[in-house]
């Protein structure tokens, strides 16, 4: 790969218009938050455009209180062709108590063309076998 950025991590804070009715973060918004991180590192490492073609194992570990900092971690664990998979977690941290990890999933994000058809992922490493075929 000649592109080394391959993490970010991206911080928030949980206002209440992001809260359910329990005060705590919205399963929806945490979502919203964790796909941003995702497309943020995936456009980062593949230096081109990228949609989301899919979200998986979201799980939500503890809740996330409404004033509580929301650092969420995303890095790249696979590359194909015109394909990457993101992982994210989400750490939370309220004033004077310990962080805890809250959040993690999976993204499979995928590079475009300006038409938004797949595009290769520059330097994307292939073996030399599979770009014969």
């Amino acid at each position: 790969m000649t592109n080394q950025n391959t993490a970010l991590e991206l911080t928030e804070i949980v206002f209440p218009e992001h809260a359910n009715h329990y005060g705590t973060l919205f399963g929806g918004n945490a979502l919203m938050l964790m796909s941003k991180a995702a497309f943020l590192a995936a456009r980062a490492f593949a230096a081109c455009d990228v949609v989301m073609a899919g979200c998986s194992d979201a799980q939500f570990l503890a809740p996330v209180p409404v004033g509580s900092v929301l650092r969420l971690r995303a890095w790249i664990s696979r590359v194909g062709r015109t394909s990457l998979t993101v992982c994210v977690t989400g750490t939370a941290e309220q004033l004077g108590q310990s962080p805890r990890t809250a959040l993690k999933s999976l993204f499979e994000m995928v590079a475009v063309d300006k038409n938004g058809r797949p595009a290769r992922i520059p330097g994307a490493y292939l073996h030399k076998e599979k770009e014969a075929a």
